[in-house]
């Protein structure tokens, strides 16, 4: 017998992502691909892009650009769009996602800069405001910064990172990984004054992984229109127009496209502030039940703030005598 055999019947996953689909979404992925000029796709694509728009509360200005990839390619999107080559990014420290954020960066030819991360703790503001007051010449080009970091449970203050920005009266572009926040808590990118929200499909949108996109709004795209840095399935400017084929660089991958309208339909139907609520109902339930652990000194919190504890992730800290694989087969 395999170690992992299959098990018939429907298996309910608890991972931060994948995340369960909804059998709404199951059913929009067995629908047959259609060929590219029908107009059913191109109708589907309007929908996506409006519905993204629609959860980020953003103007009409900005863009939406889908891509055959998961929250790391989405990262290079970003990465490859607005930093010319050997340009600099601020990446304020939240652990694992931010360190991998940075890693990708340098591999691609550019530096950063990090702030010190304190385990268990959000971006420290007053730490990204100097950074950015001690870049006297204005070579950090955009803050990169991970809203909620999956492996520490920790959000950190989108709005904070804005002002930070602003205090220091630096022109840098405000970068939001919102893959482990989008679709589980509201994120109003304009009112928040975020430039590029990078986000994924298989958390808060319900879908399976493979799915990266990124919002972009009008300032970032002049940015990204300006640099020099060679690319072509990424570039943001090609992707614009009106033919599916110029949005996708290619062929349309149809069926998480399909997946999406009916991921975001959903969210629709139940209502933007009912859906959070329901996230910030069910986090404090699975919060409530590690707290309760937590006082007989079986598991505890990572995130030592209670208030920035995570709606849609959480991590506990285990003794060092635990074995985490055995958990996975009890």
């Amino acid at each position: 017998m395999p170690a992992h055999p299959r098990i018939p019947g429907r298996r309910l996953t608890h991972s931060p992502g994948p995340t369960p689909l909804p059998d709404a979404v199951q059913h929009a992925l067995m629908t047959q691909p259609m060929d590219l000029g029908d107009p059913r796709v191109a109708a589907n694509v309007a929908a996506c892009e409006a519905g993204i728009k629609r959860l980020l509360e953003t103007d009409a200005d900005t863009a939406v650009f889908f891509y055959s990839a998961n929250g790391h390619g989405a990262w290079e999107v970003t990465i490859e769009n607005l930093l010319p080559p050997g340009g600099l990014a601020l990446i304020p420290g939240t652990g694992h996602f931010a360190q991998g954020w940075a890693e990708q960066t340098q591999a691609l030819g550019r530096r950063t800069v990090m702030t010190p991360w304190q385990e268990g703790l959000p971006i420290d503001p007053a730490a990204v405001e100097q950074a950015l007051r001690d870049d006297r010449a204005h070579e950090i080009v955009a803050v990169f910064f991970v809203h909620t970091d999956t492996a520490s449970s920790v959000t950190s203050d989108a709005l904070a990172m804005r002002r930070a920005i602003d205090a220091a009266g630096h022109p840098a572009l405000l970068v939001l990984d919102g893959v482990a926040s989008v679709g589980a808590m509201r994120i109003p990118m304009a009112d928040w004054g975020v430039d590029v929200v990078v986000g994924a499909s298989q958390k808060g949108l319900m879908l399976p992984p493979g799915l990266g996109w990124v919002a972009v709004n009008a300032k970032a795209g002049d940015r990204a229109r300006a640099n020099p840095a060679p690319r072509y399935y990424w570039d943001w400017e090609r992707r614009r127009g009106p033919h599916n084929y110029q949005k996708f660089c290619g062929t349309v991958p149809q069926n998480l496209m399909f997946a999406l309208e009916a991921s975001l339909g959903l969210l629709d139907l139940e209502g933007h502030a009912a859906v959070y609520a329901r996230h910030r109902w069910l986090a404090g339930a699975v919060q409530a039940a590690v707290a309760g652990w937590a006082e007989a000194g079986a598991l505890g919190f990572f995130a030592q703030d209670p208030a920035t504890r995570s709606v849609s992730v959480t991590t506990i800290t285990t003794p060092p005598s635990l074995v985490m694989e055995d958990l996975r087969t009890l």
